[in-house]
């Protein structure tokens, strides 16, 4: 007897071998490969044998067995995302030879006093919107103003499903978010939940593989990657904060896991709840086809109210070398008198962006990406955001003696120096993914923000994403800038985003908050749109603006970056490649043009864009073409399906 094993490697097929039992599609055996034992799934038999070709016999078949829904998943996610099926399936089973060799048992889990939480009249209708669809297929939105309680409505509709054995995946957009969400988590439902992301241990990744496939775990919060994990019996998919673009994945196998989740429920036939404050372009055109079903949560839990919002016009302020206005300070100094805690927000990491020096002009640039070097007081170095270079600023200049840079542009520390100055007396800390490497200085800074032993935050984006702190009253955007890049498609949405989920961090538990908006563009027509809550009519502009433009969600997108080390190789290898794409119907080839971002890791970039109706699924297609050309091998192609930027 013949069967079709795929193994977790970079194949688009299965390998044919000899199977002396009977085995069915999804059990996991172990298979001679080369000179090595591997781990495979018995595949689909819709793959022709291999012929004149020693066949090989599998060794033995393991305890373990992945269901048909998810292998017909992983066929669709490959094609989908034009990856191979092998290192899909490498997602879904990881390094199982280890996890199967290795005895562990399931960690016990720990128990935690529960805390009583009664849902609000608003909650209780959110509650029984979702509950109208039992185990099929549906897409609801749970859309509500930040701190109106979403999180409890899904914990209730989990709660219900977890009781009928089924099992309940939760998607975080950031591993960050798990420690705030994890107290949460068990205040309700009084044990600890099994967490999954890329930084957790072997050991705990194998226990918690097993515990999944077995169905001793009901309940798995996770970062993107737990999004293809083997289920046995998975019966809802919650995906927090589903406009968060962290939910893309930009290297090696490229997908947006929100995308996929609903995918995957679709395979699994369970619904599926999207939730947010502010939905994404692509979510909320959904809803506005009466595709995705819609509630929306107005008010704030207890009825707390919105923060009142103040403009501060920087064209009229005289501030010279420095950053926070004298108004700004006037209005911080009255929260900070009460107790209460004042963020400063500004989007940019590290001390200075830009660095020149004012003697010979020479500037700080990464000498493997085109980009500039941020310099990172913490480290006294300047640092690439792409590649993580570092490099001393101590440059010799052309002038004689050394470089005397001046740093234009503020980040994190350069505003954490100032407010250490105008409050030297307060208790500051820098809330910035440099300065939160560790899970235990993690714990300690929320432990302190908490316990409000922390007076002011300096935070970076990574700030805004669903965290709850109880006396933040204040905050105050540094830079409030609306301009974005002209490379990045998803500016207007991602402003609107990223400013309504700002504001939602102040005055969750109070009712007097205040945002402060920093700016040398008072009248932009976002931001004051967004202090007026009109996010809707921000969204419906700019899909009006996307329907006229002919792009997505109106059709569909896909960028083929070609890479090497030689730029006019790079630049002659997308010229081929789109003669041979051009040949296909029903799609249309851009470019080839220099990548904005024109030199990453010591590689020179082109691009491609592929654009077509959203009708067809032309990925078979163009991957058949892509595969049949005779690329060099100083040549790298990077697929990617539905792309977020442009750089």
């Amino acid at each position: 007897m013949k069967a079709q094993v795929l193994l977790p490697k970079v194949f688009n097929f299965p390998f044919t071998y000899n199977s002396k039992d009977e085995n069915k599609i999804g059990n996991l055996v172990e298979v001679p490969f080369g000179s090595k034992k591997e781990i495979g799934v018995i595949w689909n038999n819709n793959y022709s044998e291999p012929k004149n070709i020693k066949i090989k016999n599998i060794r033995k078949k393991t305890e373990y067995t992945i269901n048909k829904k998810l292998i017909n998943f992983i066929e669709w996610f490959s094609v989908y995302n034009m990856v191979p099926m092998g290192l899909v399936l490498k997602m879904a089973i990881g390094a199982t030879d280890k996890f199967i060799r290795i005895k562990d048992n399931l960690i016990k889990t720990k128990q935690t006093k529960k805390k009583i939480f009664k849902l609000n009249k608003e909650q209780l209708l959110a509650l029984n919107f979702l509950e109208k669809v039992n185990n099929k297929f549906d897409v609801s939105v749970l859309q509500g103003t930040t701190g109106s309680g979403k999180t409890l409505v899904y914990f209730e509709r989990i709660k219900k499903i977890i009781e009928k054995n089924n099992q309940a995946l939760v998607l975080l957009p950031e591993i960050f978010l798990t420690n705030d969400f994890k107290e949460r988590f068990e205040n309700f439902f009084g044990f600890e939940p099994a967490v999954w992301h890329s930084k957790i241990t072997p050991k705990q990744k194998r226990i918690i593989w097993k515990g999944v496939i077995g169905n001793k775990i009901k309940i798995l919060i996770g970062a993107r990657s737990a999004l293809l994990l083997p289920f046995k019996n998975l019966g809802i998919i919650i995906v927090d904060e589903e406009h968060d673009s962290s939910y893309k994945q930009d290297e090696g196998v490229i997908y947006n896991a929100r995308d996929m989740a609903i995918a995957r429920a679709n395979f699994e036939k369970i619904p599926i709840h999207l939730v947010t404050s502010v939905p994404s372009i692509e979510t909320f055109n959904n809803i506005h086809n009466k595709k995705y079903r819609h509630f929306k949560i107005l008010k704030r839990f207890n009825n707390f109210p919105l923060p009142e919002t103040e403009i501060i016009n920087l064209n009229f302020e005289k501030i010279k070398n420095k950053f926070i206005s004298e108004k700004t300070i006037d209005f911080t100094k009255k929260f900070l008198s009460k107790g209460e805690q004042v963020l400063f927000f500004i989007n940019r990491r590290g001390f200075a962006p830009f660095l020149i020096c004012k003697n010979c002009g020479h500037k700080l640039i990464c000498s493997n990406c085109s980009l500039y070097l941020t310099f990172h007081k913490i480290k006294n170095k300047s640092i690439c955001h792409h590649c993580s270079l570092e490099k001393k600023i101590n440059i010799k200049c052309k002038n004689g003696g050394l470089c005397n840079f001046v740093m234009y542009g503020p980040g994190v520390e350069k505003i954490f120096e100032e407010v250490k100055k105008i409050f030297p007396d307060k208790r500051i800390e820098i809330f910035s993914s440099d300065y939160l490497k560790t899970k235990e200085k993690t714990k300690r800074l929320f432990d302190e923000i908490s316990e409000n032993k922390i007076d002011i935050l300096i935070g970076t984006q990574m700030i805004s994403k669903g965290f709850n702190f109880p006396k933040l009253n204040c905050i105050v955007v540094v830079d409030a800038d609306f301009s974005g890049r002209g490379y990045d498609l998803r500016t207007t949405e991602k402003n609107i985003q990223l400013y309504q989920q700002l504001s939602g961090r102040a005055g969750r538990f109070s009712s007097k908050s205040l945002i402060i908006y920093q700016t040398l563009t008072p009248q932009n027509t976002t931001l004051n749109d967004l202090i007026k809550n009109k996010s809707e009519k921000l969204l419906s502009d700019e899909l009006e603006l996307r329907r006229k433009n002919k792009l997505p969600p109106f059709i569909r997108l896909i960028a083929v970056i070609i890479s090497s080390n030689d730029r006019s190789l790079s630049f002659q290898g997308a010229k081929e490649i789109k003669s041979r794409l051009n040949q296909l119907k029903n799609l249309e080839v851009l470019g080839p043009v220099d990548s904005p971002l024109l030199k990453i890791k010591k590689k020179f970039r082109s691009r491609l864009l592929i654009k077509f109706d959203n009708q067809f699924l032309m990925q078979k297609k163009i991957i058949k073409v892509i595969n049949g050309l005779k690329i060099s091998s100083k040549i790298k192609l990077t697929v990617d399906v539905d792309p977020f930027n442009f750089a």
